[in-house]
């Protein structure tokens, strides 16, 4: 990446954290009326937002401020809804905490669904004896379970907001009345990981306000999210955010977790990444993936990675994307490439001895490079267009099947 670009990147990252109270100004004041804290009730802080990976299940996720027990209650009408789903157990052991994740299995194809979300607080966990308090459950939802085999498909996708949560709901209302499949974030939601509170606020309180209770949401880190302290806790979060592939209608999708922008050996990670072996183990599963027979039979082939397997300069995680994946997706003849990370909304057409297939890069974070794509896919074309944050279509492109 040369310097201008490198320079209009960074040029956004803020950060700093300001500590106060009263009892510091003024400690004998504090000291002589105390604060009596009550204790917080148990409640939902975020949710429930809406995951899957398209293999005919959905999975509900919420958060509550206290450890409990949850379940999901679920059926094909309000007013019946006689299934019930938990969170899926490790060695013998069903979840008690707060980070609540649901799987509802063997759905019907282009079903509708009605779901409600139960939480039991869970007191006090003594060996021999749980004691629940208060129950609590959220309102009825709905979504429609997708019919793999259908005939188009339609998403839309955000990146590089780097902690701008308003921009979520901005870019969404450019998009409004129509009915997406999914939304998929590709990347650099967050300029870092710094605790929940910030996952909470600057993504999943405006993704559920906004669309996540009945549409599910497809997530890929981008570089910036394996920073920060709670990096290593920001999975957790998610039912999946790692490399994946899965098929919805005529296409065949194909998730790349493409890690750090810089070397591992570089200082700030502090010998804490392995992001070359990282990027070498998918390398390894893409070109197996590119001979499944779900691959070949696609009518479109479209790869979601954050840094573009071209044109995003001349780092070493850059340079390590082209190297190790343009290969096989030249090999594999992928349809498009859509990415993120430079900042800079882009439509790359494919370029002989390079890349095969077309490249398109969504902007950055900054108001007039915000970028919303619009993704339309049936059996004979496939159409991409681009709006900036203003509403003004950037960039328009359409594949036919070969």
């Amino acid at each position: 990446m040369d310097n201008k670009i490198s320079a209009n990147r960074r040029s956004f990252l803020k950060g700093g954290l300001a500590l106060g109270g009263l009892s510091l100004l003024n400690p004998i004041s504090a000291v002589a009326n105390p604060v009596v804290l009550e204790e917080e009730e148990f409640s939902i802080k975020v949710g429930p937002y809406l995951q899957t990976d398209f293999n005919g299940s959905i999975a509900v996720l919420w958060i509550t401020n206290k450890n409990c027990n949850s379940w999901v209650e679920y059926g094909e009408t309000p007013e019946q809804m006689p299934k019930k789903a938990y969170g899926e157990g490790e060695l013998g052991l069903l979840p008690a905490g707060r980070l609540n994740c649901v799987k509802l299995p063997d759905l019907k194809p282009d079903c509708k669904y009605y779901y409600r979300i139960v939480s039991r607080e869970i007191v006090s966990f003594q060996p021999y004896k749980v004691t629940y308090g208060k129950t609590i459950q959220g309102a009825i939802e709905h979504f429609v379970n997708a019919d793999l085999k259908k005939e188009e498909v339609s998403f839309v996708m955000l990146n590089d907001i780097h902690d701008r949560p308003n921009s979520i709901p901005e870019l969404l209302s450019l998009d409004k009345g129509n009915k997406r499949d999914f939304v998929f974030f590709n990347g650099d939601i967050f300029d870092y990981q710094t605790n929940e509170q910030q996952i909470i606020d600057h993504m999943l309180e405006p993704c559920v306000s906004a669309f996540a209770k009945t549409t599910p949401f497809l997530y890929v880190r981008g570089n910036h999210e394996t920073r920060g302290v709670f990096a290593r806790d920001f999975k957790t979060y998610f039912h999946h955010v790692a490399y994946t592939a899965f098929t919805l209608g005529p296409v065949r999708f194909i998730v790349l977790d493409t890690g750090e922008d810089k070397e591992d050996s570089h200082p700030v990670y502090a010998e804490l990444v392995d992001f070359d072996h990282y990027r070498v183990k998918q390398a390894a599963w893409l070109a197996q993936e590119i001979d499944r027979k779900e691959f070949k039979k696609a009518a479109f082939r479209i790869v979601l990675m954050h840094i573009p397997p071209r044109y995003s300069g001349d780092g070493h995680g850059a340079k390590h994307c082209t190297a190790l994946f343009e290969p096989i997706m030249n090999r594999g003849k992928v349809d498009l490439v859509l990415s993120g990370h430079t900042h800079k909304y882009k439509v790359h057409p494919p370029a002989k001895g390079q890349n095969n297939y077309p490249i398109i890069i969504g902007g950055g974070p900054l108001k007039g490079t915000k970028t919303l794509t619009k993704v339309l896919a049936t059996k004979t074309e496939l159409k991409v267009v681009m709006l900036n944050d203003s509403g003004t279509e950037v960039a328009d492109y359409v594949i036919a099947t070969r």
